[in-house]
């Protein structure tokens, strides 16, 4: 699987050969360096760590100065390990950029932290439709109403949908088409939108589960 670290830039639009405007959102992914490489001999299964956006070394710690300085890449504030079938096709201190994962056409899985919305109620959180606002209805109208029976069960059920804390949670998504690949500014386009607020990192990777 090839994968590559970037940061969302946000969204734009871009219109195709027959002048429909298409909604993307543009992520400057990569370069990258290859930190490590594991394999079955050594590991049990092939991975490669990847490194993403360089860091002065008094940013960081002894330990990951040592892991930096023994494969000779400079530090770097993103460290992912990526599982590859072909880890003897890697390097330690190689670059990835934008253009060895994907191409123009193709699909991507995009993985990234949502944006938090902190405390919600359940209209937003999940989508109720709220009780009526007129009859005699008191300050009820975005509460969520009955949430369980009385003498039986005597409680209330796992899993219930109510208030809580909404978003900041890892989300993938999936089949993205990839709508323009610019190498020279490291500059990928991706047809729809990617979890994460402008200037998050996010995990581009080859889709998995492409349709067709």
């Amino acid at each position: 699987m090839k994968a590559i670290l970037g940061e969302k830039l946000g969204m734009t639009q871009v219109f195709d050969d027959e002048a429909r405007a298409i909604p993307v959102t543009v992520i400057k992914a990569g370069p990258c360096r290859v930190v490590q490489v594991k394999s079955e001999a050594s590991d049990g299964y092939g991975a490669i760590q990847i490194a993403y956006r360089e860091l002065p070394e008094r940013k960081v710690n002894r330990p990951l100065s040592g892991h930096f300085a023994s494969a000779g890449v400079p530090p770097h504030r993103h460290l992912v390990e990526v599982r590859v079938s072909d880890p003897d096709s890697y390097e330690v201190g190689q670059e990835i950029s934008v253009a060895d994962v994907l191409a123009k056409g193709g699909r991507a899985d995009v993985a990234g932290v949502s944006k938090g919305k902190g405390f919600a109620g359940v209209i937003k959180r999940h989508n109720f439709a709220g009780q009526g606002a007129s009859h005699g209805a008191h300050r009820i109208h975005r509460a969520p109403g009955s949430i369980g029976a009385c003498a039986t069960p005597s409680r209330v059920f796992k899993g219930l949908r109510l208030p809580g804390h909404m978003g900041a949670e890892k989300r993938t998504v999936l089949n993205l088409e990839v709508v323009d690949v610019d190498a020279a500014r490291s500059l990928l386009l991706l047809k729809g939108a990617v979890p994460g607020a402008r200037g998050a990192v996010v995990l581009v990777r080859e889709a998995v589960k492409t349709r067709g």
